[in-house]
């Protein structure tokens, strides 16, 4: 036979290190809790990747060309501005009420049909299993206001019948597909349908500014690049042809739109022309008459060569004024008079007055008649330089009406762009898995901040609190133990734990050497008490007193001790469950007197072990105790045994264990792992002092082996020392 001892040590002398295991440590005890928490993430984003409505995306792709105008602007290039103009003013342009709205007359986009699936996964699930949705199309649908923006229904019947239905399944009007029926200011004409009889479509009808505002939400229009005068137009929605159909008809009805204002701005200048060229030839048939009329006065008298020089350079003058004329209309159009284009068109109008006076003077000098003669013949000139003009600038804006294209081009027209944008199965599944880990991390770290209950039996020592065992958790107990339903006498169910005996059912368990262990220290300290009784007790409930007392009681009479079990606990006591016994004829019963000692003393299976049970539940245990049959019972038993152990209730629960303690020579604690507080012990010891009862120290139950006491100064290490053979 040889003996193969196997140990663990870990230590560390660096403070951050040890922090830093320790987080480790406790990343490792709730490992699983980690692991399910991040599972239920990456599920939770997969059904949702699952069962989400996809969106698609469509885009087009138009240019703004810089604006030429007509032609009477054409000449403006010198005197405005030469830069492009900004792209914001088309962009809000594609984005107004005249273009969406048009747009929304057209395709009916105020009104929105879909077919009725189960709530929240019945849609999802028809496109998982492949089930193309049912088409209904409508021709004409007309409702009073109040029920704009609700759900209506229509369920398709047999023989081509329909049933109109208000949110609250109230009839409205029946129908058939293809005819016109109307009922009370409502008209709905049911063009087709592809869905059998039962199927249900919602209708929701909303007006013509909420159908805008809704597009324009989904319309993002972009400028491809500063200045460039390109933009770039998506559209997303669910049904990827539609929204190809919407982005189309929303370029076109740009395009359209631009083509008219051009073509508009050429009107505008024609009705113009049209009201000035027949004053203008009047005033050159009255002009050219006087002129004829003064000749035949004078016999006709020629020009000198001075007077010619300076009747073409009047001409000019009063061309280049009439064209300013023109320029300064239409810049009046877009500017004010402070404006710098404005500006330079008034200066050069006084230039070209100056230069006028100017030659007005040289005309004065001149004879009478050669001024008189001048100033007929500059009035002819100039009326016709006029008039012609007038007729050149017609003929323009003539064939620039009839070839109107704007300056807007659709380079690409709409296209459904492949695959979904939304939803983002990779940085969904990402996402749930970061979410796991903050989700579960923070569980961890506020759980291990939460629970202030003992986990090192070294916090117990510094303050002054003997720990006389550290009794691990039992995997072989938790298997064991199960639950039991019964009827009372009233006929309820109640629910019972049977537990099964560790030191006897498996006694080389941890926990069973631990109270060895126990039984060991209990030995010498029990050489000075005044009597062979040991008290335990706890702070709270549910902390394994029972198990820590009846599992001692078998170690001690294995050790070759008699030893007799009180299940002091009248109110919730379960020893006689423990060791199979019935629970007749116990504690109560001999303190109400309605048994004897002997009669109440049961041998169980385990050699050398009695117990008495807690008997019927009274309904006042600490006036029973605090009786002299108590003290009777005591000092009745207590030299037929060679150790007495007492199990009470938790004493910050009730007084029991205070009034026991006063009988018992020995009283210890029990405080369960992770669970009871270093507060609550301490105010539990103080509670028996109070009552003059000394407690010689505790007992932790249940303690778990966790990686994070590896890292701990004061960790909690257990050792198995087994024998095997070679």
């Amino acid at each position: 036979m040889s003996e193969k001892i196997k140990t663990s040590y870990i230590s560390t002398d660096s403070k951050d290190e040890i922090d830093l295991g320790k987080l480790i440590g406790m990343l490792l005890d709730y490992r699983w809790i980690i692991i399910s928490i991040i599972s239920l993430c990456l599920i939770i984003g997969i059904v949702y990747i699952l069962f989400a409505t996809p969106i698609y995306k469509a885009d087009a792709l138009v240019q703004v060309e810089p604006s030429v105008g007509n032609s009477l602007m054409s000449d403006l290039a010198n005197v405005l501005p030469s830069a492009q103009p900004s792209s914001d003013a088309e962009i809000e342009l594609v984005q107004s009420r005249m273009v969406l709205g048009k747009t929304v007359k057209e395709l009916n986009l105020d009104l929105s049909i879909r077919q009725k699936y189960f709530p929240v996964i019945g849609e999802g699930w028809a496109r998982i299993i492949g089930k193309e949705p049912a088409v209904l199309n409508i021709n004409e649908l007309s409702i009073p206001e109040n029920y704009f923006n609700e759900d209506l229904i229509i369920t398709i019947g047999n023989n081509g019948n329909y049933n109109f239905y208000d949110k609250d399944h109230k009839i409205l009007l029946s129908g058939k597909i293809g005819e016109l029926n109307t009922k009370n200011s409502i008209s709905l004409q049911v063009k087709n349908t592809t869905a059998e009889s039962g199927t249900s479509f919602i209708i929701r009808k909303t007006s013509l500014l909420s159908a805008i505002n809704t597009l324009r939400q989904q319309l993002t229009v972009m400028d491809v690049g500063k200045d460039t005068g390109v933009l770039t137009l998506t559209l997303t929605g669910q049904d990827s042809d539609l929204i190809e159909n919407i982005l189309n008809e929303i370029t076109t009805n740009y395009l359209f739109q631009n083509i008219e204002r051009k073509s508009e701005e050429a009107e505008k200048s024609l009705i113009f022309l049209k009201t000035q060229l027949p004053q203008v030839r009047s005033a050159l048939d009255a002009d050219e008459d006087k002129l004829n009329q003064y000749r035949q006065q004078k016999d006709s008298v020629d020009l000198s060569l001075e007077a010619k020089s300076l009747l073409d350079s009047i001409v000019n003058i009063d061309t280049q004024l009439n064209e300013l004329t023109f320029k300064e209309a239409e810049v009046s159009k877009l500017y004010t008079k402070e404006h710098p284009a404005y500006r330079t068109l008034i200066e050069q109008r006084q230039i070209l007055e100056d230069e006028k006076a100017n030659l007005n003077k040289q005309i004065n000098a001149m004879p009478k008649t050669q001024q008189e003669i001048l100033r007929l013949t500059r009035d002819v000139e100039s009326g016709q330089a006029v008039y012609m003009q007038l007729l050149n600038k017609q003929q323009e804006l003539s064939i620039s009406k009839a070839s109107t294209v704007g300056n807007v081009r659709i380079i690409d027209t709409a296209k459904t762009l492949p695959g979904i944008v939304r939803p983002q199965k990779l940085l969904i599944v990402l996402l749930s898995l970061i979410a796991g880990i903050i989700i579960s991390l923070g569980y961890v770290i506020l759980k291990s901040m939460l629970n202030k209950g003992i986990e090192n039996p070294a916090i117990l020592e510094q303050n002054g609190i003997s720990v006389y065992a550290s009794i691990p958790l039992s995997i072989w107990q938790q298997e064991k133990d199960h639950a039991i339903f019964r009827k009372d006498k009233k006929g309820n169910i109640r629910k019972e734990i049977h537990r099964e005996l560790l030191a006897t059912g498996n006694p080389g368990d941890l926990a069973v050497e631990a109270i060895r262990s126990l039984r060991t220290s209990l030995h010498f300290a029990m050489l000075e008490a005044k009597n062979n009784i040991l008290m335990i007790s706890g702070a709270s409930p549910s902390i394994g007193k029972t198990f820590v007392c009846t599992n001692l009681a078998v170690v001690v009479a294995q050790a070759g001790k008699k030893v007799l079990v009180i299940d002091g606990d009248m109110r919730k006591g379960y020893i006689h469950n423990i060791f199979g016994l019935k629970n007749d004829n116990g504690l109560s019963d001999i303190l109400s007197e309605q048994c004897s000692i002997e009669e109440s003393i049961k041998a169980t299976d385990v050699s050398d072990v009695d117990v008495i049970t807690r008997g019927k539940v009274p309904p006042n245990p600490s006036e029973l105790i605090m009786g002299a049959g108590f003290e009777a019972l005591i000092e009745s038993v207590k030299a037929r045994y060679d150790m007495i152990l007492i199990d009470t209730p938790p004493i910050l629960a009730v007084t029991d264990g205070a009034i026991v303690g006063r009988h018992a020579g020995t009283s210890l604690m029990v405080a369960r792992y992770a669970v009871n507080t270093l507060k609550e012990i301490e105010v539990s010891i103080n509670r028996f002092n109070q009552n003059g009862v000394e407690i010689k120290g505790v007992i932790i139950n249940s303690v778990m082996k966790k990686a994070s006491d590896y890292y701990n100064e004061y960790g909690y290490y257990e050792y198995k020392y087994q024998s095997v053979e070679r």
